[in-house]
Formats: structure tokens, sequence, C-alpha cells
């Protein structure tokens, strides 16, 4: 299992509350695209450097289990890892926490695919790419 957490802030903007008076549910999607990518680019894995592999993730599914809402200036964090790599994809895990109770407002995951975008079809997900997301204890270890 990989396990390099990252945490990525968050603050609820009135833009983010639906007609229930929450967080619709549709911010948590764009949320944990954010940090997915703020991740990737924290570990060297920006937009320049898929776009030189010619590749980029898309994602074939998301899965959120909703545990309490979230309300306007709530300030909040996406914790996420890179749970586990397959051949040409990758599932990444999320908890969305309120910082002021640190209460775990929904779980998440994501399957990623790795594609190429010349063929639009599937790619091998590059070894360097894995490395960038091990563990650092890992990482010492190896």
């Amino acid at each position: 299992m990989l396990t390099n957490i990252f945490h990525h802030a968050v603050e609820v903007v009135a833009e983010d509350i639906d007609v229930q008076g929450h967080v619709n549910n549709l911010v948590y999607l764009k949320w944990m695209q954010d940090a997915a990518v703020a991740h990737s680019v924290d570990k060297g894995w920006g937009h320049k450097q898929y776009g030189e592999l010619g590749c980029s993730w898309v994602v074939r599914a998301h899965q959120i289990e909703y545990r309490w809402p979230a309300f306007e200036n709530d300030r909040l964090e996406v914790v996420t890892w890179v749970d586990s790599f397959r051949r040409a994809s990758c599932v990444r895990k999320y908890e969305i926490r309120r910082l002021s109770d640190q209460k775990v407002l929904a779980i998440a995951e994501t399957n990623w695919a790795f594609v190429d975008l010349e063929r639009r079809m599937p790619a091998r997900v590059p070894v360097e790419i894995i490395e960038a997301f091990r563990s650092d204890d890992l990482a010492q270890t190896s």
C-alpha cells in the first residue's frame, strides 16, 4: 500500500451551498479533483510533465459516502493518498474533514485511468510516477 498522505485546504464559500443550506454534493467532487491535482503537482507531476509523456489521468469511477454536512465559512481539509496502482490505473482515496472539530464529513475514492492522449487508450503507468507517490518510509527503506 502507498501511504504518502497530502493535505489540501478548502474554505466553504457561498457558491458551494445548495438550496438545502449545505455544501452541494458536486462540490465535493471538485474538491477531490483539486486535491488530486495539487498532490500530483507537489510530487513533481503537473500538467506539463504529463503532457511531455503524452498521457493524462481520467476518472473511471467515483465513490463517495457523505457522513456530515459542511456549511458556508467552514474550513476543511481534503486528505488524499494514492492507495494502489495497477498497470494502467490507480485508486486514490480521500477523507474530507472539518478543521474545527476534525469530524470526517465524507470518505471517497476515485479510480483513475492512465491514458495515452493521442491514441485515447489506456497506457502503462510509468515507474517514475509510481515512485513519486510511494510513502516516504518506503522510499527510505528501498
